[in-house]
């Protein structure tokens, strides 16, 4: 089965998210924790929490994604703002605590001139103050693009930050194939040649999700342009050999493509008819 959903506004609620994912033909979805681009978290709902979950073990649903705010910056040369994601960091996962064993996407952030090397040392540091052993949230580095001082334009700096963190048994990665195509990795000839690289340098037991985009950009353009699936320069037939890979097939894919809710609908019915297992 095609482990399929979408980002959903979080605005009404776990619940209302969740019958909008079964409305699309979705069986997990990613969400906001809070203003993508503020601060600010609603109040969480207890009863719409325990209702939540017993739905999704009703109806098998894969695992959900939190995704943190744009504004958090861990890497930021500002100490005031590398505070302020430590708080935004350490909120989200007591939150994410009520509904256990999902996951937490974040962008490692911008090192803003300091040089890629300090950025990695904050964002390991904030990691190793934070990560809890009890914690049953897994929290991902996502793949960037690469645009101005971005970490994570590369595999190799993604790893350098997992052999930084103590419990990086509570870390993983989300793979963006938008991202990755404008970073400079070519999976529309080569996909076996980049996940044979992803391996080689930090292994494939470590990837536990894809954002599922087309590009909007050329190959290794460093910017980072969503497109609907088979509408940008990755295309139908590279978006199909992703999903069908043996070393993908099986983990959950979460679209971010430019859409409303009727559009994620035609995108999931299109991508489960090019699933082949």
């Amino acid at each position: 089965m095609l482990n399929i959903g979408c980002h959903l506004s979080s605005s009404g609620g776990y619940v209302n998210m969740l019958k909008t994912a079964l409305s699309i033909g979705a069986n997990t979805f990613q969400f906001f924790t809070r203003n993508p681009r503020g601060f600010k978290a609603k109040d969480i709902d207890k009863e719409d929490v325990s209702l939540f979950l017993d739905l999704a073990k009703k109806h098998n649903f894969e695992k959900i994604m939190a995704h943190a705010p744009y504004t958090l910056n861990p890497c930021s040369a500002d100490k005031s703002v590398r505070d302020l994601a430590r708080i935004i960091f350490i909120d989200d996962l007591s939150r994410l605590e009520l509904t256990p064993g999902n996951m937490y996407n974040f962008h490692p952030g911008s090192h803003v001139g300091q040089g890629a090397e300090r950025g990695i040392n904050y964002i390991a540091d904030l990691l190793n103050d934070i990560l809890q052993q009890n914690q049953t949230t897994l929290v991902l580095l996502e793949t960037m693009s690469g645009k101005g001082s971005e970490v994570g334009r590369n595999f190799e700096e993604l790893k350098q930050i997992l052999d930084k963190v103590k419990l990086n048994n509570k870390m993983g990665i989300c793979l963006d194939t938008c991202h990755i195509h404008d970073a400079g990795y070519d999976i529309i000839n080569n996909l076996d040649q980049v996940l044979n690289e992803f391996d080689k340098v930090i292994g494939l037991k470590h990837l536990k999700a894809i954002h599922l985009n087309d590009s909007l950009n050329e190959f290794s353009s460093h910017k980072d342009r969503h497109q609907k699936i088979g509408q940008g320069f990755l295309g139908i037939k590279t978006i199909e050999k992703v999903i069908n890979h043996k070393a993908l097939y099986n983990l959950p894919f979460y679209l971010e493509t430019p859409n409303e809710i009727d559009g994620y609908a035609e995108e999931i019915k299109l991508l489960k008819n090019l699933y082949s297992h």
